[in-house]
């Protein structure tokens, strides 16, 4: 499970204390909501079924794999499971590839979703064991997932775009700025995360209603 909001609401008043922006940002804003994904395969799988095609083709393809392997998609069923039905239900031969190596892991035992190692670099090491999947992947399956209060995705541009404008910068800052920056927001990395994805968006709808009032009517 992620963070709940109660934790969240506890982890964004501590980094108040550590980081005046983070006070600023939630009296303007607000606190963020959970942001939580069920632990195991099925998370990771539809991360994967989901890189660049849209939501709809995403369950779409979904939808006709269960109806291919089973519902759930068990691991073992799904390792098993010839090419050429994946390839019939919407998936890529490069996404084939990558759902079964996430398979392949799991139903040999290499991989155990629900006994990840406790220490995050070597989670993210296991997790980028599947094809497919990259380090912000993991860190997101992480925070979402396990709820691991300190995983900081700083490659993520929203994350740097909202970071840089918190803290007043000029520029975006790079991925190794970000992480510098956020070495004091330690434990709370996960929460401070969570909190720029809803910075960035509430941002964005705030300056796009302004945008309207301003048009004629």
């Amino acid at each position: 499970m992620g963070l709940s909001a109660e934790q969240l609401k506890a982890c964004l008043d501590a980094l108040a204390k550590i980081e005046p922006a983070f006070a600023a940002g939630v009296k303007r804003h607000g606190y963020p909501p959970p942001r939580i994904r069920d632990r195991g395969h099925q998370t990771l799988l539809r991360t994967i079924i989901g890189q660049q095609v849209s939501v709809a083709s995403a369950n779409a393809i979904w939808g006709r794999m269960e109806q291919t392997v089973g519902a759930g998609l068990d691991p073992v069923v799904l390792a098993a499971t010839p090419d050429e039905m994946l390839r019939a239900a919407g998936l890529s031969r490069q996404k084939i590839s990558y759902v079964k190596s996430l398979a392949e892991l799991i139903a040999s035992g290499e991989l155990d979703l629900f006994d990840l190692p406790a220490d995050d670099e070597e989670a993210i090491a296991a997790l980028t064991r599947i094809k497919g999947v990259g380090r912000w992947s993991a860190e997101i399956y992480l925070l979402f997932a396990e709820g691991r209060g300190d995983i900081w995705p700083a490659g993520d541009l929203a994350v740097q775009e909202e970071v840089g404008q918190l803290l007043g910068l000029p520029e975006r800052p790079s991925e190794k700025k970000v992480r510098e920056i956020a070495r004091k927001w330690s434990p709370h990395r996960g929460a401070a995360a969570i909190f720029t994805w809803h910075h960035y968006s509430s941002r964005l709808a705030a300056g796009k209603a302004e945008k309207a009032d301003k048009l004629p009517v």
